[in-house]
């Protein structure tokens, strides 16, 4: 397994990073967009990168199985008892370029800010070729920095980031997109700045804070990156 990447983020503030989870996209425009790539009803799911396995739960609804990886111990741990007592849902330690199963195991996969950010995923990349089956979709879920409030943020923060040069990445692959707008909402200006400071540094969280004095969320742009096999 390569080098694994941390994600400060959710590594360590995994209880905020839940408020996160909680306030992204609840009008579930980055589900209807999937479904209509490819449903996983009754489908074998594998949620690579699944963190604390937020979304494990969600894809159990509906699909026959459903396979978390995550390479980070204490993640891969709270995944596990996340999904303790669920019969269909497993998860594994594992890093996006090896996963412990054999070839042509899975119809659907899905990778939310997670691992695959363009130029250097290349082996997670090949991993899928090797697991997902005939027919299947691979999806992945990445911050569309070219516009939106939350762009905006993203782009002043991370001035080395190019977002054109992300796009071409996935185009050479052969990966599909669509530009969703989504919202990036809380119950609470407390939960609001709390996600807020662990998304960015403290001198750009706190400019963020002081433009939006009142805010509990804002519109926010996503990618989503779609491959069929």
């Amino acid at each position: 397994m390569s080098e694994i990447i941390p994600s400060p983020n959710i590594w360590e503030t995994p209880d905020v990073y839940e408020v996160e989870n909680r306030g992204v996209d609840r009008a579930h425009v980055i589900e209807d967009a999937m479904r209509a790539v490819l449903d996983w009803s009754g489908r074998d799911v594998l949620d690579v990168g699944c963190g604390t396995g937020y979304h494990l739960p969600f894809f159990a609804r509906d699909a026959r199985s459903v396979l978390g990886v995550e390479p980070h111990p204490p993640l891969a741990s709270l995944a596990a008892q996340r999904i303790s007592g669920m019969p269909s849902v497993s998860v594994r330690e594992d890093g996006a370029d090896a996963i412990g199963v054999p070839d042509d195991s899975f119809d659907v996969a899905h990778a939310r800010w997670a691992y695959f950010f363009g130029p250097g995923c290349e082996p997670g990349l090949a991993e899928l070729d090797r697991v997902m089956r005939p027919g299947g979709a691979a999806f992945v879920i990445d911050n569309d920095a070219t516009r939106s409030t939350f762009g905006q943020w993203f782009r002043r923060a991370l001035p080395s980031y190019d977002p054109r040069a992300v796009e071409r990445f996935w185009q050479r692959q052969g990966w599909e997109r669509e530009q969703l707008d989504i919202r990036w909402e809380f119950d609470s200006r407390e939960d609001f700045e709390a996600v807020v400071g662990i998304e960015f540094a403290p001198e750009h969280a706190d400019l963020i804070l002081a433009e939006h004095p009142d805010a509990t969320g804002v519109d926010y742009a996503v990618n989503l990156w779609h491959r069929r096999f």
